[in-house]
């Protein structure tokens, strides 16, 4: 039979109530009290039920980490970061995978189900309205890699991702290449859009260049091999700004299965530095994203808010950098 609180207190000679103080956080017992309660609890092999301290509390510990495309491998280096910093915490990530749904209702009444006391969206694709839902049902709200405002309505962290579009274009036209095209992910979400406003800016100072764009289906190795199979049927570009890494890592395949060499006949630039743009058969030119900060960031903001649910929202930024590898020309 498991442990009980009963078990602890008759060891410990002390009142149940006094063992349930000593469990829960911030409750006042005296120093001997507690010593002979954990003494007593680590003898019978003893741990605390979370649920039913829950009741007593008013809080789950629990943290909805909610995400809409597991099908890129970057995400496991951020479902690690997160659910292990969160745990490192005392807190409980609730992962909810919300592939293929873009309306937050069906999330908002999961999770008020499970009584969360937070919640992480772990998106560069949703649109700020659908953090913005969790924070009208009353549940404290971090948007992690969300879009960019310079008033939000809930806590924003992650990267200016017209920046990025924007040092993506200076690498390409500073390397020479007067035909770029750009190959974003979903034309629907935040990011491709942001990310193909600032490339576009940039270009445009660039007159003596044709520019190019097109969209790929998702953020998926398929996606950008599929969409990079299409143009290199229709004529390519010397180089692409693709992104995001999956989809470049998916490009390259495409155009290394056409017989053609990269980046001598087509130059492919990525976004994010995931690990295996490291690797050294892929070695892609990245512009990297500074993931662990990102998410040591947010997980801040969540740890606050439990304290200060009201508190007034911000976006912080992190600056991105181009990362030098062998899938673009050097510089002359």
């Amino acid at each position: 039979m498991p442990v009980t609180l009963k078990d602890v207190a008759e060891r410990a000679g002390v009142s149940r109530s006094a063992v349930s103080r000593t469990f829960t956080a911030g409750a006042s017992v005296s120093a001997k009290t507690r010593r002979k309660v954990e003494k007593a609890a680590t003898e019978l092999g003893y741990s605390p039920n979370a649920l039913a301290s829950s009741l007593t509390t008013g809080r789950t510990k629990l943290i909805g980490l909610i995400s809409n495309n597991f099908h890129n491998p970057i995400f496991l280096e951020v479902f690690d970061l997160f659910t292990r910093g969160l745990q490192e915490r005392g807190l409980r990530p609730l992962l909810v995978n919300l592939s293929d749904e873009v309306a937050p209702d069906n999330s908002v009444q999961m999770l008020r189900q499970y009584s969360v006391d937070g919640v992480v969206v772990a998106s560069s694709t949703l649109p700020p309205e659908f953090a913005e839902a969790f924070r009208s049902a009353g549940i404290p709200v971090v948007h992690s890699f969300g879009r960019y405002s310079s008033s939000p309505k809930v806590h924003v962290v992650g990267i200016d991702n017209m920046e990025c579009g924007r040092i993506a274009a200076r690498a390409l036209v500073d390397r020479g290449y007067d035909d770029v095209g750009f190959l974003g992910g979903p034309e629907r979400a935040t990011s491709t859009q942001d990310r193909f406003a600032g490339f576009r800016e940039e270009m445009l100072r660039h007159p003596q260049a044709r520019t190019r764009h097109s969209f790929a289906t998702a953020y998926s190795f398929q996606a950008g091999r599929a969409e990079m199979q299409r143009l290199i049927a229709e004529g390519p570009a010397q180089a692409y700004f693709c992104g995001d890494d999956v989809l470049s890592i998916g490009a390259l395949s495409a155009v290394r299965d056409a017989g053609l060499r990269v980046p001598e006949d087509i130059g492919i630039l990525g976004l994010n530095d995931m690990e295996m743009a490291g690797w050294e058969n892929i070695n892609l030119t990245t512009i990297r994203q500074p993931i662990r900060q990102i998410i040591r960031s947010s997980i801040e903001l969540v740890v606050a808010m439990l304290d200060e649910p009201d508190r007034y929202p911000e976006a912080r930024l992190f600056p991105c950098s181009l990362v030098e590898r062998g899938t673009l020309r050097p510089l002359s």
